[in-house]
């Protein structure tokens, strides 16, 4: 993991928040008429009630220091009634992200509880919730033609946290039996971020278990952008045929690692 801060995952859970805000204040349209293209199908009113649900699930989990699952219907029900106009659903995505960031500073980084994946820690929620945060901040600024960048220490973390998650087990148990193989010989991926000194991240599916480390080396597939768009490819929201991103090799291995690595995106 690199170097931030519980309390900075905290901040930046605001922060971004905020920005999302602002998008269901500033829609020409009005959020419940925005259409979010990253979400087929979902409005802004709806992605507003993804994140502020979400925060809330993952504040219940910090706040009762859960030993288990905790039911998430808040994270996946965005059609059902709720907040809908702008100023309530402003106040709504506030109030959320006060009571999570609330509840992780009141826990700290070391409180031990229910995680989603290796980890048990409350710090597990601060990374996971901020990176979270930060995506569908990007989804809201593309939907209403806002800027949007990740700041590079946190750009670096949410590639860490997309690599710890494409090495579990689960990424080969969850395709099942028919699916395409993912490991094989001279399998490798190499990402090398553009704009930032010594980011660069190799991922070795040559066998069991996949393996990632920070190196410079020859790979099968070579890609290449800024980091707030090496972000948002691993995340969805580019593609290897995007302007902004450079592949050198194997694009159908890429295709493949990033469609099996992102399992835990799945709703």
């Amino acid at each position: 993991m690199n170097d931030v801060s519980h309390d900075a995952y905290c901040t930046e859970i605001g922060s971004r928040t905020d920005e999302l805000r602002t998008a269901v204040r500033s829609a020409k349209a009005g959020p419940a008429a925005t259409p979010v293209v990253a979400c087929p199908g979902w409005t802004l009113t709806q992605l507003a009630r993804h994140v502020g649900g979400t925060h809330r699930w993952a504040a219940q989990i910090v706040r009762t220091r859960a030993t288990g699952l905790v039911p998430h219907d808040l994270v996946d029900d965005v059609s059902s009634p709720g907040p809908e106009t702008p100023s309530a659903l402003d106040a709504w995505l506030a109030e959320g992200a006060a009571e999570l960031t609330g509840a992780l500073r009141e826990a700290g980084p070391d409180a031990p509880l229910w995680t989603v994946a290796p980890s048990g820690t409350a710090l597990f929620w601060a990374r996971r919730m901020t990176h979270e945060t930060t995506l569908h901040a990007a989804d809201a600024a593309f939907a209403t033609g806002a800027s949007f960048a990740v700041r590079e220490d946190l750009a670096r973390d949410a590639l860490d946290e997309w690599m710890g998650f494409g090495a579990l087990p689960r990424v080969l148990e969850a395709a099942g039996p028919d699916a395409p193989p993912l490991t094989g010989p001279g399998r490798t991926l190499h990402l090398h971020a553009t704009d930032a000194r010594d980011a660069e991240w190799l991922v070795d599916l040559t066998g069991v278990p996949i393996t990632w480390s920070h190196a410079h080396e020859k790979a099968a597939v070579a890609v290449r952008a800024p980091l707030t768009d090496l972000v948002l490819l691993l995340y969805g929201r580019r593609t290897p045929a995007d302007a902004a991103v450079e592949v050198y090799g194997d694009v159908d291995l890429l295709t493949l690692w990033l469609e099996r690595s992102g399992f835990w995106l799945r709703k």
